[in-house]
């Protein structure tokens, strides 16, 4: 059983900045399921997005730190965020549009209501969570890539934005049922079925207070085809932009091609809207684009940082896709993205 290969996952018990604790990922989220005294629900707390083998566990021990980390990862669930600001519509948005990911994946990918796990968040948004054991992947150290590509398919199928700033490979996110730093509201659970006919104003009740729910029983459950196409396409699309990278790198390297800055890093400099679900990937692209063209390190920081700043992300998280990005453009395409950064994370859970 592929679970057993990746037991550890880390914890966050308060603010962000708090430090991260390994944890067997059965059961602390076992714990804050059912409302264990020990998962301390009426607190801020985080558990990350995906897990972790021994590595995991050797590099936390030795490092204190999650920074760093590039070894493989895994997940029993791909998590979908659905964020919306005030001027998104907010909540009430958030909610519409979960239920538009909720009908595409009943029917178009034929994933039965019961399997999946649909959460109103406590701030402006909603998480839902796709239980991996309905298609099997097999873990890796691209994996989080994959998982972020397939997210973004989904999304997309959907017609939708979601968040595609979760899916680092150490990030961390809210627990279930925990409290919410800034409304005091609870990450709750909500039945597909309950969902269905959620209002923002149900939202804000059901939140009020946390309370134990039920996983489903997946014991019985083939694998569905679509699900499986859709995470090997994704795996392809990440297998072809490591390709290129890598070759687009030599090339520069080489002298046979030159570096240019791209239209998104134009656009971002120049302030032009990014769509929220995007923020991060924009912000990252465009600062491993300007490494690309030869651009220091302060100057990508100089022309990035207040245009990124405008999107909305918080400045620490400015930093470090800022940084993140400048480190790939001098990496190997087997380590990309923003996991590599020197700072740590800041998880979602903020919104």
């Amino acid at each position: 059983m592929i679970a057993a290969e990746f037991p550890h996952t880390f914890r966050i018990l308060g603010a962000p900045h708090n430090a991260r604790k390994r944890v067997d990922v059965a059961v602390a989220f076992d714990a804050y399921r059912r409302c264990d005294p020990r998962a301390r629900v009426i607190e801020e707390s985080y558990l990350g997005v995906f897990q972790f083998g021994e590595d995991f566990a050797v590099h936390l021990a030795k490092t204190r730190s999650t920074r760093g980390f590039v070894g493989k990862t895994w997940s029993n669930f791909i998590w979908l965020d659905v964020d919306r600001d005030t001027a998104a519509g907010g909540v009430e948005r958030a909610i519409v549009d979960t239920r538009q990911l909720l009908v595409t994946l009943i029917e178009r990918y034929l994933v039965p209501e019961e399997c999946l796990l649909p959460f109103i968040s406590g701030g402006k948004g909603c998480h839902l969570g796709l239980p991996t054991a309905l298609w099997a992947p097999a873990g890796g150290e691209s994996y989080h890539l994959v998982a972020r590509a397939f997210a973004e398919r989904i999304a997309t199928a959907a017609g939708i934005g979601i968040d595609m700033g979760v899916y680092d490979r150490v990030r961390a996110f809210r627990s279930p049922n925990s409290r919410h730093p800034r409304t005091g509201l609870h990450k709750k659970f909500v039945p597909p079925h309950q969902f269905a006919l959620l209002t923002a104003d149900d939202a804000v009740i059901l939140a009020a207070q946390p309370a134990p729910f039920e996983l489903p029983d997946l014991s019985g459950m083939g694998r569905l085809p679509a699900l499986a196409a859709e995470w090997q396409a994704a795996s392809e699309t990440v297998a072809m932009r490591e390709v290129a990278f890598e070759e687009r790198r030599r090339d520069i390297a080489t002298g046979a091609a030159m570096a240019k800055v791209n239209r998104l890093t134009l656009d971002l400099i120049r302030g032009e809207p990014v769509a929220v679900g995007d923020r991060h990937r924009t912000v990252y692209s465009a600062s491993r684009n300007l490494a690309e063209a030869g651009a220091p390190r302060q100057l990508v920081f100089e022309l990035l940082r207040e245009a990124a700043l405008d999107t909305g992300l918080p400045p620490r998280e400015v930093d470090r896709q800022i940084e993140c990005g400048f480190l790939a453009a001098t990496r190997s395409a087997s380590e990309p993205g923003p996991d590599e950064a020197t700072r740590r994370n800041t998880p979602e859970g903020e919104r």
